[in-house]
């Protein structure tokens, strides 16, 4: 694989866990409820999709910061894991 197939693909996967840690710490910090019955609420009342929109706020940090170290790829790898997010979250909204 080329270098910068595989800086895109780790930029992707940390753009994910960044997103998936985001949602995990607004759960922590703003929900009196557990993390699991967090999730099942917003499942039953429909706003996964905006706890995912929240979470995915961690993406803007870790994109400035490849960007500060020219690490561009890995930039464009985090800018696809939250099109993907965001793709996600118009899925859940209509479907």
């Amino acid at each position: 694989m080329k270098r910068e197939v595989k800086e895109v693909l780790l930029g992707f996967l940390i753009g994910l866990a960044a997103n998936m840690a985001g949602t995990y710490l607004y759960i922590f910090f703003f929900s009196k409820l557990s993390f699991e019955s967090t999730i099942k609420g917003s499942l039953e009342n429909d706003f996964l999709g905006s706890l995912i929109d929240l979470g995915a706020i961690l993406n803007l940090c870790v994109f400035f910061i490849f960007l500060k170290k020219k690490q561009y790829y890995r930039a464009r790898g985090v800018v696809l894991a939250t099109v993907i997010a965001a793709l996600a979250i118009l899925v859940s909204k209509f479907f």
